[in-house]
């Protein structure tokens, strides 16, 4: 006969959150406030599409829920991340609540909490040693995903909350000095992520790079050249980051450890020995 363990409160909490964040983020996509459409559209706004990849986050949360269960995922969910988990859930629907009902300044404020709670899970996981597929995808692959999407919309809240009305101002100096330091912050995530481990962050790599293009296709030249074209070139930059990542993959899955990504070949042809 199988005993079932009952469940402890942190994953009764885990599995709460995660379902809730889940149901209310389907809720914002079906139902007819039509959040991701009548949004305040601003110099920083990217295109509607890209905010689908919440879904995609949640569902790899709800996995990490279901991970807590197992053995290895007791022991860096619950007892290493803790309760920092639920709070991230809470914190992410206090920002998905403000944002969907226009509360743009309340939205930057959870949106920090947020990025700092993810943060500090990020580097939690990011200090683990990941040793399978199930830690990969259960682990790092949506906390790096989050943590690079939320980076982006920081940014975003930020104009949201205090920026002007793409649809009604045109962009002055002010404004087109805060969008290009905002990529040029952007861009430096990137490479941070690109250059984290030997084989680099390729999630959070991917999630700038998709907040970079969006904003490139809902940015458009008539609206804003220099928005338009700056962001296409931080988008194109963006690239060669996963392209890095895809490489340091290659040479991690080929036993080369070196920090710097380069490996005995190719150390040869530099002149090592």
């Amino acid at each position: 006969m199988v005993r079932l363990t009952p469940m402890s409160l942190p994953q009764i909490a885990n599995v709460v959150g995660a379902v809730f964040v889940m149901g209310g983020n389907v809720y914002s996509i079906i139902s007819p406030w039509d959040v991701y459409y009548t949004g305040k559209e601003t110099y920083f706004t990217p295109a509607p599409w890209s905010f689908f990849i919440w879904p995609l986050i949640h569902m790899l949360i709800l996995g990490t829920t279901i991970y807590q269960f197992s053995g290895r995922g007791k022991e860096i969910v619950l007892d290493r991340i803790g309760w920092r988990l639920p709070l991230l859930d809470f914190l992410n629907a206090m920002y998905i609540y403000s944002w969907g009902t226009q509360e743009y300044r309340y939205a930057l404020v959870f949106s920090l909490f947020s990025a700092a709670v993810v943060s500090q899970i990020y580097l939690e996981v990011k200090k683990t040693n990941l040793r399978n597929f199930s830690d990969e995808v259960f682990l790092h692959l949506p906390f790096s995903l989050y943590h690079g999407w939320v980076v982006g919309l920081v940014f975003l809240s930020a104009f949201e909350a205090f920026g002007v009305d793409a649809l009604t101002e045109p962009a002055g100096p002010w404004t087109k000095g805060f969008v290009f330091g905002s990529f040029v912050l952007l861009q430096l995530a990137d490479f941070g992520y690109a250059y984290s481990a030997v084989e680099g962050d390729l999630p959070g790599c991917l999630a700038i790079s998709w907040f970079l293009f969006a904003v490139v296709v809902q940015q458009s030249k008539e609206r804003s050249e220099f928005v338009h074209w700056s962001g296409l070139g931080f988008a194109i930059v963006s690239l060669c980051w996963i392209m890095r990542c895809v490489i340091g993959l290659e040479l991690k899955f080929r036993g080369r450890h070196n920090r710097l990504g380069i490996g005995e070949e190719t150390s040869r042809l530099l002149g090592g020995h």
